[in-house]
Parts: structure tokens; sequence; C-alpha cells
């Protein structure tokens, strides 16, 4: 395959609702070649798949980190279930866990149950591991640095960020659309770091960034993605 990575955000987000199993069984039917999505911490200490720390409930909003599997929303899955629905593509996982979010945890306990998850599963080959906190990521690659990871970052310089993504050992950095230019595509390229930009929905802007070279593109209509790149 030539191009970038066509990496359906939260799944097929704009078909269905994001973070879903139907989301991610919609976007491996489109053929995405990859599934980005995020994992928070229940309060039973398990990995739920849900974007903000929040959800809401017929009394108001719910913290995911202040509720059990049993009390999450219905159409919030588990991490190892939405794996089972992203079979034969890359899976992204980004851990949520954000300073300025009510549920961070500065011990980052996710790191290691994503790790462990992914060693039973024997999945690592096939994800890789993103978050914003590099705290995080520092933990995922020193339980285990045979996993994939990537610095997520939406600084106004993100070049600033590619020594501290070498040092660290990730493979790629994951800078915002809006500050990604052709410049720092080769900057990144020239210190060994692959590049997936997001998020992306524009046909016009995802060939622009394919022309750049960009590695992957991370975007809500996969389909769209697809076809602007000659894959549909």
């Amino acid at each position: 395959m030539s191009g970038p990575l066509v990496i359906a955000h939260r799944g097929a987000s704009r078909a269905e609702r994001e973070n879903t199993l139907q989301a991610f069984s919609t976007a491996v039917l489109m053929k995405a070649d990859a599934i980005e999505l995020d994992v928070r911490l229940t309060a039973d200490s398990q990995m739920a798949v849900h974007h903000d720390a929040g959800f809401e409930t017929p009394e108001g909003q719910r913290l995911v980190v202040q509720s059990t599997v049993a009390e999450l929303a219905g159409h919030i899955p588990l991490l190892e279930a939405a794996l089972d629905a992203c079979a034969g593509v890359l899976v992204n996982i980004e851990i949520k866990n954000i300073a300025s979010d009510p549920d961070f945890d500065p011990d980052r306990r996710l790191a290691g149950l994503v790790v462990d998850l992914l060693a039973a599963r024997s999945r690592r080959d096939r994800v890789l591991v993103s978050s914003f906190d590099p705290g995080t990521i520092t933990q995922v690659r020193r339980l285990d640095p045979g996993v994939d990871t990537a610095l997520l970052t939406y600084d106004d310089d993100p070049e600033r960020s590619l020594s501290a993504c070498v040092d660290a050992g990730h493979v790629a950095v994951h800078p915002w659309d809006r500050k990604v230019d052709e410049r720092f595509v080769a900057a990144a390229h020239a210190v060994g770091l692959k590049v997936n930009v997001w998020t992306v929905d524009e046909p016009e802007r995802i060939a622009e960034l394919a022309r750049w070279g960009v590695d992957g593109i991370v975007t809500n209509v996969p389909d769209v993605a697809l076809a602007t790149l000659g894959r549909s």
C-alpha cells in the first residue's frame, strides 16, 4: 500500500456513534487501515472506551472513573471487546490521562492495564499506544518497550516535541492538523519519526497531507479519505 494510513477516528464516527462497537465494525467494513479509540479507567479498574471524562445519565453527568462497569452507559464498551471489533486492522489506543481532567491519575495505572491486556492477547504488533501525557507513554515503554508508542501534541510549534519523542523511543508523533506544514513532516521524518495527523475530514487537506508524505491521517470519515486517496 502506498500513501498514508487511513485511521478511523473513534471508529467511523461520522456514520455511527463514536467509540462504539458499531463504529469500529463499520470502520472495518469501510476498509480503514487503522482505528483510533480512547480508554479511561473505571471505578473497578477496567478499561472503558470513551472520549470524555463523563457520560450522560438520566440524572445528569457521571464520571467514568466513579462508575463500575455495570454502571456505565450501555453504548460504552470495554477495551477487550473493542479490540475484538477491530480484528484485522491496526488499533491506536489513546490513553486519556490529561492533568486538567477530573480523572487524572498521577500513578498512570491505565498504562499497566493496557500493557497487560496486549500481552495476554498477543496483540502488541497490531497496536500503537498514544497519549497527550508524556508520563503515561513513558510508563507504557517502561513496562513493555516492545509496544509501539506515540506522543499526541497540539503545540503551536509541534517541532518542539520531536526531540522528546526521539529521546523517549516513540515511533511516531501525532500533531494537530492545524499546526502541520510540509516542513514539520520533513523534520519528523529526518529524525526517524512517523507523522500521524489528527483530525482531518476535508478531501483537499487529506490530499495535501498525502502529497507531503504523512504516514497516517486520523479522520472521522474513513470512506471519504480512502476515496480521496484513490483507494475506495
